[in-house]
């Protein structure tokens, strides 16, 4: 007897591995606009979010191109030996070409593509794992939606969600309401999948999107300028936070 579609698993997490052939399209992608740009920028990204790199790339579509893949399929790209190297001194920045890192090509001129990238910070939701950045605590009565202005209570349809979330809630004249305040997390500790959600529920936003420059290739020159500011990217924690489907050039 065959078995039933009902009961077949299908993963939606799951992301396909790029043939062979998507590769290649990819690493002549790289290497076109090696050709193209007179500027190659290594940057690194912090609390990654596809949405917001999307955004970027949104802002960035008229004067630069923005490229962010494996690691090891940019660096074949640029080449990261003098004798494989697509371009002279390029070989420099794709030895750099480690972890959650993309490559950036623009003709706007340094001091234009720092103050830029310096600047634009996105705010967003943590995940389970990431470290609370402030201690949160819900005051009793109605449990509110702090994204609203003004803040607006949750709904009664929404309390068994707030409940299974941990949330020890009655109903009042159909609110969603506390007996007593309760604590959603402690500055400095690591968020739980459950708090992490509650956060998002009530609209606190705990880390920022950034994108933080590391190095500059000059098509001009074939000098590699590394740039002397701070590491922006947090390492990847154990339970959950960080990688998203891979994003890719436009």
């Amino acid at each position: 007897m065959p078995k039933s579609k009902r009961a077949k698993v299908v993963s939606l997490t799951k992301v396909a591995k790029r043939t062979k052939e998507q590769k290649g399209e990819l690493i002549t992608q790289i290497q076109e606009n090696v050709e193209k740009w007179q500027y190659c920028w290594l940057f690194e990204v912090g609390n990654m979010r596809n949405a917001h790199l999307k955004t970027v790339r949104k802002l960035w579509k008229d004067s630069g191109r923005l490229i962010f893949a494996r690691s090891s399929v940019m660096a074949k790209a640029l080449g990261s030996t003098p004798e494989a190297e697509h371009r002279p001194g390029v070989s420099k920045l794709a030895r750099q070409l480690k972890g959650q890192v993309g490559l950036f090509f623009t003709n706007s001129p340094p001091t234009e593509v720092t103050e830029w990238f310096a600047d634009f910070q996105q705010p967003d939701f943590a995940r389970a794992g990431n470290k609370a950045t402030r201690t949160v605590i819900l005051p009793s009565g109605p449990v509110t939606q702090r994204h609203s202005d003004p803040p607006e209570p949750f709904p009664h349809n929404e309390e068994p969600q707030l409940r299974k979330l941990g949330l020890t809630t009655y109903m009042d004249r159909g609110v969603p309401s506390l007996h007593s305040p309760h604590k959603i997390c402690e500055a400095g500790a690591k968020l739980s999948a459950e708090q992490a959600q509650l956060l998002k529920l009530i609209g606190e936003k705990m880390v920022t999107f950034r994108v933080g420059l590391l190095a500059r290739w000059d098509a001009e020159t074939g000098e590699v300028t590394q740039i002397d500011a701070p590491r922006i990217a947090e390492a990847q924690v154990e339970a959950g936070d960080g990688s998203e489907d891979e994003a890719m050039s436009d």
